[in-house]
């Protein structure tokens, strides 16, 4: 029988709550793995008691997010459990990842500056709904262009928890990989996830500002691709800025190099789009005092920092764009 919308909505926010909770204790790392494991497993991986984890396998083996293997006390994840963590991402990007600007939204609409000092984003958050959300929505099309190319050499800046970097060294073993992100708890979960992907010793993760590439751009000489997801708003919202990165990124790709950008615009109009892509804009606008750019505009921030072709295609996240530039 099909399920009514009511019936729907509960599950989404059901499944939202039940990975958050494992996301919140690492156990995350576990579960996306795709390997069996046991509630001993998850405990030393989380350092939670076996009673606590068992309990919590319990109820994702209830929801039907894990099913018992032939092994006796082993699980692994429900067939479906990728298409509900990534339905769960956006519900956790907009309620948790962006918690501090709902739980003090009139302290930001009262004086934006002084309450962006006070309530800030839990790095960790962030990048863990990203994930979710980016491995279905845009991680695809990312890999793509990589594997495309012929890319062996992949930089990507606002790597959060490093799952893309991670995909593409698994995908070649002849491939290498930085990781950039300016939040220590993300770089953290980056090296934990390197680690246990088995790629630890050919990814790099280096904490420090994206804008820091204009006077260093070692982490992304000589790539010969520089990925960027739902990073670069932060960056091209200032023309100045916007022109320094986006050049010393085209300065220091290889020759036949490219620059691949997944992100947002401002206020798609799209049927499909417009609810969520309206939530995206007006958090960045209001509680980030970032200015989305329009799809034309993002067009002429490459254009204007020297790049000689740039396409723009939609991407699945609503709103998004993947904007690829070439020398």
């Amino acid at each position: 029988m099909e399920r009514k919308d009511p019936e729907a909505v509960a599950d989404a926010a059901a499944v939202a709550a039940l990975l958050q909770i494992g996301a919140e204790i690492g156990a995350d790392q576990v579960l996306d793995a795709g390997e069996p494991f046991s509630a001993a497993d998850v405990a030393k991986a989380v350092d939670v008691p076996v009673a606590g984890i068992t309990a919590y396998l319990g109820a994702l083996l209830a929801a039907g997010l894990i099913a018992d293997t032939e092994v006796p006390g082993t699980f692994q994840m429900a067939a479906d459990y990728p298409d509900l963590r990534y339905q769960a991402g956006y519900v956790s990007w907009a309620m948790n990842a962006n918690g501090p600007f709902l739980d003090n939204a009139r302290a930001f609409l009262t004086d934006p500056a002084a309450a962006a000092q006070v309530h800030r984003r839990d790095g960790r958050r962030v990048a863990v709904s990203s994930r979710w959300i980016g491995e279905r929505a845009f991680y695809p099309q990312l890999i793509e262009q990589v594997v495309a190319a012929g890319a062996l050499r992949v930089s990507d800046l606002g790597a959060g928890a490093g799952g893309l970097l991670i995909k593409l060294l698994q995908e070649d073993p002849a491939r290498t990989g930085t990781a950039v992100d300016s939040n220590g708890a993300a770089c953290a979960a980056a090296r934990q996830a390197a680690l246990a992907g088995g790629v630890h010793d050919r990814l790099t993760v280096v904490e420090r500002p994206i804008e820091s590439l204009v006077d260093d751009p070692e982490p992304v000489a000589g790539a010969d691709a520089v990925l960027a997801s739902y990073v670069m708003h932060d960056i091209v919202a200032d023309d100045r800025i916007a022109l320094g990165v986006l050049g010393a990124l085209r300065d220091a790709l290889a020759p036949g190099g490219f620059l691949a950008v997944a992100d947002a615009v401002s206020y798609a109009r799209r049927p499909e789009e417009r609810k969520f892509s309206a939530l995206f804009t007006y958090l960045h606008a209001t509680f980030m005092s970032v200015t989305l750019p329009t799809e034309l505009e993002w067009l002429d921030k490459f254009a204007a920092a020297g790049f000689s072709q740039t396409k723009a295609v939609p991407i699945g996240l609503p709103g998004g764009r993947l904007f690829v530039a070439t020398r």
